[in-house]
């Protein structure tokens, strides 16, 4: 068992079983032994995963001149703040720093990364929404069961033993209604949370998302009869999201339906979902990729391999939701 997991165990030891919410917490975000918080970096090749932070230049490129659209069709205001929630290394946030130098721009993690207050421009994330702790839910008939994180002897198990609660009954409700019996659901409260804060700081601009998830129409067609956890280590997806906590990452698909209607709530008018490739050809069109691609000969070979990784090999599995206020 990790060191992390040792202290998991003695806490359920000491007070019972835990949501699968402070599971996650501890596994991801514990200050010691956290998977994003120790010392070995997640990404790249000798990490877990890749994402679309590591292309680049070619990502950073598409992120900017997005951004620049959206400010002339502002009226090109003077001050103008473009802020990345969950930068990570910061590789897309410097790339849109140095196709944009007179713009300000601000990385924010979650929870307690300040934002500026009642600024105008973009808030953007890659992959943000999909690391925040989660409930697990599992429906019985017209009713659901809370999944609690236990022991069996000195393993971690799931246990149907919690009573979900008014505001896991209302998320369920409005979010991800028709489910089947015996159908798994995760419950990202902490993505609501996070949009509230990114609509409180933004006075007007954009929000832009991208992750991988689904819409509340797909989750009650059946996608995910067992919900969509996944732990991630040494590039293979691994279905057991509870063994070598501290070691993995731990993900859940997106419920951009959630996201769409609590930013309705705060002002934030969704302009479309729409899959990360079509989202990049989109932008591309104008001049068939000639500003993101441009460099030495060179550089070539390398800029077209990561378009079209961008394009084909992440390009199906992510999506983009855009909101305006």
């Amino acid at each position: 068992m990790t060191r992390l997991g040792e202290l998991i165990r003695s806490e359920i030891q000491r007070g019972g079983p835990i949501s699968f919410e402070r599971f996650m917490e501890q596994a991801l975000y514990h200050p010691e032994h956290g998977y994003y918080l120790r010392d070995k970096d997640p990404f790249g090749g000798e990490g877990d995963f890749f994402t679309n932070s590591q292309l680049q230049p070619v990502f950073g490129r598409f992120i900017a001149r997005q951004i620049e659209q959206w400010r002339r069709e502002m009226g090109s205001p003077p001050e103008f703040t473009v802020v990345e929630i969950g930068a990570g290394r910061g590789e897309t946030l410097a790339e849109v720093q140095k196709a944009l130098p007179d713009v300000e721009c601000v990385a924010a993690e979650r929870g307690t990364g300040s934002l500026p207050g009642g600024f105008t421009g973009v808030v953007y994330s890659n992959e943000f929404f999909d690391a925040l702790p989660v409930r697990a839910l599992e429906k019985r008939g017209t009713s659901f069961t809370e999944l609690l994180v236990g022991l069996d002897e000195e393993r971690f198990c799931w246990l149907k033993a919690g009573t979900p609660g008014a505001a896991l009954d209302q998320y369920v409700n409005r979010y991800a209604p028709g489910l089947s019996d015996g159908q798994r659901l995760e419950v990202n409260l902490a993505a609501l949370h996070e949009l509230e804060r990114i609509a409180g700081a933004l006075q007007r601009g954009y929000v832009l998302t991208i992750d991988y998830g689904y819409t509340a129409e797909e989750i009650a067609a059946g996608r995910f009869p067992q919900g969509s956890l996944m732990a991630y280590k040494r590039h293979q997806a691994q279905q057991d999201v509870l063994a070598e906590p501290g070691e993995c990452d731990i993900t859940a698909h997106v419920n951009f339906t959630a996201l769409e209607e609590k930013g309705r709530d705060l002002g934030l008018e969704p302009l479309g979902l729409r899959t990360q490739a079509r989202f990049l050809l989109d932008l591309g069109e104008a001049d068939q990729f000639a500003g993101v691609l441009a460099g030495s000969e060179a550089e070539a070979l390398r800029l077209r391999l990561q378009l079209k990784s961008l394009l084909i090999g992440m390009g199906e599995t992510f999506r983009v939701l855009v909101q305006r206020k």
